[in-house]
């Protein structure tokens, strides 16, 4: 896989931080309860020490697709957003009024010729 950055760089350990918590992020979305969460946290955690002191180039390559593999197959299909994040659900609810001068709309009808009654 040529997408992958080489083993043992700093990119590598990047990328596999980059992985890692992407992986929990996913879980977070399936798993709302923490308690919950954290135990399957505490297994993914192991099965990434697990395979920490693999050396073999071609067998971190596969390793790593099979992680991005499963996490893109048990992806969220409705990730959560919290509250007030853009696309959250109190995203720009309440906003506050506009600030700026009040319009007198009275002076301004009886101005113009406008009289109350909606015409």
């Amino acid at each position: 896989m040529s997408s992958l950055p080489s083993p043992f760089t700093a990119a590598h350990r990047s990328y596999v931080k980059s992985l890692y918590r992407r992986i929990l992020q996913n879980e977070l979305d399936w798993i709302v309860q923490r308690d919950l969460w954290r135990a399957r946290a505490l297994s993914i955690r192991a099965e990434f020490d697990r395979n920490r002191d693999v050396r073999n180039p071609r067998a971190l390559a596969t390793l790593l697709a099979k992680a991005e593999a499963d996490l893109a197959a048990r992806k969220h299909p409705d990730p959560y957003r919290p509250p007030e994040a853009p696309d959250g659900t109190k995203w720009e609810r309440n906003l506050p009024p506009p600030v700026g001068p009040i319009f007198e709309h009275e002076p301004y009808n009886e101005e113009h010729g406008r009289h109350g009654g909606g015409h």
